[in-house]
């Protein structure tokens, strides 16, 4: 007999709830927003607005499935089954999130806050949760595949990312290594900067886009199920030692980045997730590219 399909909520613990946590009452945390010219008025609502979005979604589960709950800060530590249906309830990051943990499961983005997020990502309304989630197992519903971007070590770590991967310096110091394309004939060189970006098509509404724009735009931005990463090199320095001629570029679903750390410590993370980072040392090798996982995430 298989099991009845799973339901995952996955929330992230709101502003108000952080600032009760810190301030101790709501009071307090009251009189700490109005002295920095802030009501609590708005963002009690948004909170309010978030638990309502929670439990009509939750009450919209049918009572056959199972579901349960996991925060933000949990996800690393959450173990997501094969029939699990997961419903991102908040922001469209919380969708890049959670994505970096899943192997193929349905997410289904309910946005909490219309108007406010942009709704890349969470793209429906906490009213349209039962019917997509029937949908979710009779066939009836359409996912759209993201591509995804990885970076692996040489002492097998790896890193899986919906919008980016950063690699560079704890501390915003100069990063150091060797960088080069594979397919590039082995040109390789070596570089000091504020550190390397490379995104998807998604990760081309937020981080990437800014640094493409910087840059006058010259690369085609790939869209979000494209197998095509765009990435940048930060602030590269010229030097006598280091050069600046390997600064951006695109890659291709078989094509990866090569970086050779000349540092004692770089740190690569995913989706501004600094927390879950990957930690490299001198002389280690990383590889960067498109992801063979996808993030199906319901239309």
């Amino acid at each position: 007999m298989s099991l009845a399909p799973r339901v995952v909520l996955v929330h992230r613990t709101t502003e108000y709830e952080e600032l009760v946590a810190r301030h101790g009452t709501h009071g307090q945390a009251a009189f700490f927003l109005s002295s920095r010219g802030r009501d609590i008025a708005e963002v009690a609502e948004r909170h309010h607005r978030t638990r309502r979005a929670l439990t009509e979604v939750a009450a919209a589960i049918p009572l056959t499935w199972r579901q349960t709950r996991v925060e933000r800060a949990d996800l690393d530590r959450f173990l997501f089954a094969p029939e699990d249906v997961v419903v991102v309830v908040g922001q469209d990051g919380l969708v890049a999130n959670v994505a970096k943990y899943l192997a193929g499961q349905p997410v289904l983005g309910i946005d909490t806050d219309p108007g406010r997020n942009p709704g890349v990502l969470v793209r429906h309304r906490p009213e349209d949760a039962g019917p997509l989630l029937a949908a979710t197992q009779s066939g009836g519903v359409r996912c759209d595949e993201l591509t995804m971007v990885e970076a692996v070590a040489d002492d097998t770590q790896r890193l899986v990312a919906l919008n980016e991967i950063y690699l560079g310096a704890v501390g915003h110091q100069t990063a150091r290594y060797r960088l080069g394309l594979e397919d590039d004939g082995g040109v390789v060189e070596a570089q000091a900067s504020s550190g390397v970006l490379i995104g998807t098509g998604t990760g081309a509404t937020g981080w990437i886009r800014s640094v493409w724009q910087e840059r006058g735009g010259r690369l085609r931005l790939p869209s979000p199920t494209e197998e095509r990463l765009l990435w940048f090199v930060r602030e590269a320095w010229p030097s006598p030692a280091t050069g600046t001629s390997l600064v951006a570029g695109e890659l291709a679903a078989a094509h990866r980045l090569h970086l050779t750390v000349e540092s004692e410590r770089l740190v690569a993370f995913g989706d501004g997730m600094e927390t879950d980072a990957m930690e490299l040392t001198w002389g280690q090798t990383l590889r960067l590219g498109v992801c063979r996982e996808r993030l199906r995430l319901v239309g």
